[in-house]
């Protein structure tokens, strides 16, 4: 009897903390702002971070609505976020303890307060109140259409209607996705190199104003410079938490350099096989299993995930699928008659490939200039080699 009469209570104690909350009123003095993370030094934060904060210090609340969450336990999780179907949910947590995380990373914090009314600031409240609920807080993650960057946006729009007016005049406009990600990945050479392996040409059209809010900096600028009717959007702007410099520590094992380096390998070894009229069975197995393999995740990427930036991605074409499967067969001494014309559509495949990367259809890794030259000296000197070899 006791045991129920506890359940009772605890029931009750929860119905009315949630209607209390839900019937809650911020005071006249409460403030609706957007906080803007700079990009950290790992990959994964390299593009910064927003999130709302609400703060009415007369109710003694400080809270921080963070549309960049994701659950680790979620079943599967792995398996879905490679394939794009991961689930986003709008985190609700004290600002001291997020504050705290950012700074432990020394990332500098900007808030610009939200010039509302106090019928504003309380329909922006409700908003975020009924959007964190579970039923409601879950979305389905996408880097450049529909992440925590954009949902400051489009939450807005929401709320203030007809009244916000955002800004979207640029310094910089004639930019494609790719360019605008690229101006983050100036310390992340690996990381850039994966990037444009792993995006294809979809991602070389031209953003609209508009699209550049997938990045936290620029929905800085388009709230700093925004209207809400005849008066300015932000009341007032301060930095939180301004980071500590760090020394960068410079490295030469960039992709370029690596990449380098195995060409001119690659050149040695058959300019030695050119001389003694030989074939190094397991440098062409390398080359051809390693782009095959390659190749073969770029085409799961683009056909086997939901993500919408790895689509027509034309690394396919000189990272070849087949070219796993000739491997083996490379790794003969004798080679069947039908691999010269395989070569031979190698090459061509490659051709296409400058020639997509010249019209800007795609836009290669410049590390992918001397994987190019390797590739096209090698297939060039297996067909020599056959022709000059009886079978």
């Amino acid at each position: 009897m006791k045991k129920i009469v506890l359940l009772f209570i605890a029931v009750l104690t929860f119905v009315y903390s949630t209607n209390a909350q839900q019937q809650l009123k911020l005071t006249p003095n409460a403030q609706i702002s957007i906080i803007t993370i700079a990009p950290g030094d790992e990959l994964v934060d390299s593009f910064g971070h927003s999130a709302f904060r609400v703060r009415d210090p007369f109710l003694s609340i400080d809270i921080i609505y963070n549309y960049g969450v994701y659950d680790f336990n979620t079943p599967n999780f792995y398996a879905k976020f490679a394939q794009g179907k991961l689930l986003y949910i709008l985190g609700v947590s004290k600002f001291d303890s997020f504050l705290n995380s950012y700074k432990a990373q020394n990332r500098t914090i900007v808030e610009q307060i939200l010039n509302l009314s106090t019928t504003q600031k309380q329909a922006f409240f409700e908003f975020l109140q009924l959007n964190a609920r579970p039923d409601n807080r879950s979305y389905l993650y996408d880097f450049f259409f529909d992440n925590c960057a954009t949902r400051l946006r489009d939450v807005s729009d929401k709320v203030l209607t007809q009244s916000l007016h955002l800004s979207y005049d640029f310094d910089e406009l004639d930019l494609t996705f790719r360019d605008l990600i690229h101006k983050y990945l100036d310390n992340q050479a690996w990381g850039k190199f994966g990037i444009d392996l792993a995006l294809g040409s979809v991602i070389d059209r031209k953003a609209t104003p508009q699209e550049f809010l997938f990045l936290p900096d620029y929905v800085f600028k388009s709230f700093e410079k925004g209207r809400i009717l005849d008066k300015p959007l932000v009341r007032s702007e301060k930095t939180i938490f301004e980071s500590i410099p760090e020394k960068k520590s410079s490295t030469y094992f960039t992709p370029l350099l690596v990449f380098i380096g195995l060409s001119l390998l690659v050149l040695v070894i058959t300019y030695r096989d050119f001389k003694r009229k030989s074939r190094s069975k397991w440098l062409d197995f390398f080359l051809f299993f390693l782009t095959g393999i390659i190749g073969l995740l770029v085409i799961l990427l683009w056909f086997a995930t939901d993500h919408t930036a790895t689509q027509q991605n034309f690394n396919s074409l000189w990272a070849f699928v087949p070219n796993v499967f000739v491997g083996f067969l490379l790794l003969k001494k004798q080679l069947r008659p039908w691999i010269e014309k395989y070569l031979i559509v190698l090459l061509v495949c490659l051709s296409i490939t400058i020639l997509l990367w010249v019209l800007k259809i795609q836009v290669f890794s410049i590390a992918l200039i001397p994987i190019i030259v390797l590739l096209g000296v090698r297939y060039l000197y297996l067909i020599k080699y056959m022709k000059s070899t009886t079978y």
